[in-house]
């Protein structure tokens, strides 16, 4: 075959256009990632229990979820850990190769099975199980410059209105505001008061549970099957309370001289955050720091541009006045800047080796042959990595300018020894 190619010149043309063809096609389709994917496939469960120790969690939520998910097909090992805050993870590890969207699934259908014998509160706050990535993708922080926008309102704002079409783009595994600052009622009880009232917290639990609840009272006046009506009245209901009056007005104890015990006389309702877990700073503002991480298999620069692409087109249309972000962290960056390091490598190569061969061999052939291999051969292993399942990463970037030392080489001394 090779004396073949020495023979006829025009397959070799050939030959090496096709390489190129499929290189360039490669480039295009391949998935780009700041590091290769030699980390095993893990697998994420998330329980929440707000108010429960990390003992309570222990006993209670980790126990049932971890033994089922235990021989889950291709697991290679599972851990937990519980925090005070409430919070509790499961992490399932699976062997190198598996599928993580079949390992997601394989984990959930087990953690389905025993989610019925886990606390009501953990069940209502939700049980999240997912897959992603170890490392971060971007860092986003919302501020304002409105001194009346704060931390709060800036997490609300995000987490309403920008974390759900974040979440919807392609690549995008995981985009969530770094602490817990969504919108709620607060109760302070006032222990003296309720000592002095003799009231306790389950009983202040138990008025607010029947009082501020979701009802469907029905119709009046319904048609049947017998007798008709004209007229059909729908009966409405207050519903869950939302206002801090509500609250304070919610009834613990009554008599029949019409004396009534309300929440406000034990307890001071305002409306805050959920909880205060966590604080951050920008540049002396408090802003809310947006963390995106991409799915496995993804390509990390086309998610990072439309992730910065979402961002500009809501400051444009949807931000309030006053407020703005900042992209404190990027991984588009590092990556960028080995592309570069390969292009000026790759050039720095060819004016080399072009200007060397000349010189000392005096041949604009010989000068050809080394200059047009080298581009051939670089971007005909895009071809490879692609069916060897391997993705542009910083790894492979570095090992691409290594390689080109290596092609030079050898393209000069083919060229020198066949003169």
């Amino acid at each position: 075959m090779f004396s073949r190619i020495l023979r006829r010149p025009a397959l070799a043309i050939v030959i090496s256009l096709l390489i190129l063809f499929l290189g360039w096609l490669s480039i295009a389709t391949m998935p780009i990632s700041q590091f290769p994917d030699v980390a095993p496939v893990v697998v994420m469960v998330t329980l929440d229990y707000p108010r429960a120790s990390a003992k309570v969690l222990e006993e209670s939520c980790l126990i049932p979820p971890k033994r089922s998910t235990n021989g889950v097909p291709n697991m290679k090992s599972t851990t937990s850990d519980a925090t005070s805050a409430g919070e509790a993870t499961i992490q399932v590890v699976f062997n190198m190769g598996t599928d993580p969207n079949q390992a997601t699934v394989s984990v959930m259908n087990r953690v389905n099975q025993v989610t019925s014998r886990l606390p009501p509160l953990v069940q209502r706050e939700g049980v999240i199980v997912n897959n992603l990535t170890p490392n971060m993708l971007m860092c986003v922080n919302l501020y304002s410059t409105d001194k009346n926008a704060d931390q709060q309102f800036l997490f609300n704002c995000g987490y309403i209105n920008l974390i759900p079409e974040l979440s919807r783009i392609r690549g995008v595994g995981s985009a969530k505001i770094l602490g817990t600052r969504q919108y709620a009622l607060r109760i302070w009880l006032n222990p003296d008061r309720m000592r002095a009232y003799k009231v306790s917290t389950e009983q202040v639990m138990k008025a607010l549970a029947e009082q501020s609840v979701i009802g469907s009272p029905g119709r009046l006046g319904r048609a049947d099957s017998k007798t008709s009506q004209s007229l059909e009245y729908v009966l409405t209901y207050v519903g869950r309370y939302n206002e801090v009056e509500q609250y304070e007005n919610v009834i613990l104890h009554a008599n029949e001289e019409g004396e009534m015990l309300r929440l406000k006389d034990v307890a001071t309702v305002e409306f805050g955050s959920e909880f205060y877990d966590l604080y951050s700073d920008l540049d002396g503002s408090p802003p809310a720091a947006i963390v995106i991480k991409q799915s496995y298999g993804s390509n990390a620069h086309e998610v990072i541009q439309e992730v910065k692409a979402k961002l500009a087109e809501f400051r444009q249309k949807s931000f309030p006045a006053g407020m703005d972000y900042k992209i404190s962290y990027d991984v588009s960056s590092f990556l960028d800047a080995s592309f570069e390091k390969v292009f000026h490598t790759l050039i720095e190569a060819f004016m080399l080796v072009a200007l060397m061969v000349f010189v000392f061999l005096g041949d604009v052939r010989s000068t050809l042959i080394p200059t047009l291999a080298i581009p051939v051969l670089l971007i005909g292993t895009f071809f490879l990595m692609k069916l060897l399942g391997v993705t542009i990463n910083l790894i492979t970037l570095f090992a691409l300018v290594l390689a080109i030392g290596i092609v030079v080489d050898n393209a000069i001394v083919v060229v020198a020894g066949g003169l």
